[in-house]
């Protein structure tokens, strides 16, 4: 009898623990934003750049899957902070239909944007349907520039002494990564906008040296403890989430995601990134 109870009590507490464990990752950890702080020294930064703040925001997938006013509550919050720059990683929505620009324009009026300068690129998930629709991509496109975040596309743009590089998305219709990192004066203050950390590995990059930083990833949302997360849209499996040296003078920088494809996140809290910049 007492071995039967037994059991049958261990039965019961792995029932509520799986109940609690899927609440938090359902209704909690998804919600549950943090700010993340890094130092990020650049060469050739000027004098008047030292100690500015870059705030990167990435991923934020608007759309149907979760409650995208948090996305608005998290704008708000970033606001407070009162960033120098600020850069979007790509992935504004999850594109089902033409409600998602609703959505989108819906939340950009609480966009967060930088005292000195505001710049973003695209991601994937901003070319619609299995990433094949230019229409899409131009509407995002128009709906950010609206709001006040200049898109690069295989372009560049300096701002106040920092010189920002948007590569356009690996999957999408406009890659052409060259056409901007093959004109990169090495003399300047560079930082390059990814949307993709498996481009890190292409032959590309035309000698640069410097930041690059990503999104993509959601750092996988789910992340078992001691062991990689499962679930990775990049054929490098070391791109997870986070700082990571490329050892050739490289520094890689992953966003996990502010937004949620499916709205569950175990281990991986939802981040909104702040570089100090200083001289390296």
């Amino acid at each position: 009898m007492k071995r039967r109870k037994f059991i049958k009590n261990t039965f019961i507490s792995s029932i509520g623990i799986g109940v609690v464990g899927g609440l938090y990752s359902w209704q909690i950890e998804p919600f549950w934003l943090e700010f993340v702080k890094v130092k990020m020294p650049i060469k050739n930064l000027p004098e008047n750049l030292v100690g500015k703040t870059l705030m990167q925001i990435s991923d934020i997938h608007v759309g149907n899957g979760f409650d995208y006013q948090y996305i608005v509550e998290s704008f708000q919050k970033a606001q407070e902070l009162k960033p120098d720059f600020v850069v979007y990683t790509g992935d504004y929505v999850s594109y089902e239909n033409e409600e998602q620009f609703t959505q989108l324009e819906t939340v950009l009026r609480s966009v967060v944007k930088g005292k000195l300068g505001t710049v973003g690129i695209l991601g994937n998930h901003d070319y619609g349907y299995n990433w094949t629709e230019q229409n899409v991509a131009d509407k995002i496109t128009n709906l950010l520039e609206n709001a006040g975040v200049s898109v690069l596309s295989n372009q560049q743009k300096e701002i106040n002494g920092l010189n920002i590089i948007g590569l356009d998305d690996f999957w999408g219709l406009n890659f052409d990564p060259k056409k901007v990192l093959n004109q990169v004066h090495k003399n300047r203050a560079n930082v390059v906008l990814c949307h993709n950390p498996d481009v890190c590995d292409l032959d590309v990059w035309n000698n640069y040296k410097g930041w690059i930083l990503a999104g993509h990833t959601h750092g996988g949302q789910v992340k078992p403890p001691f062991i990689n997360p499962p679930v990775l849209p990049v054929k490098n499996k070391k791109y997870t989430a986070g700082e990571i040296d490329l050892n050739d003078g490289r520094t890689l920088y992953i966003n996990r995601a502010l937004g949620n494809i499916l709205q569950v996140r175990f281990n991986v809290r939802p981040e909104i990134t702040i570089f100090e910049l200083e001289k390296k």
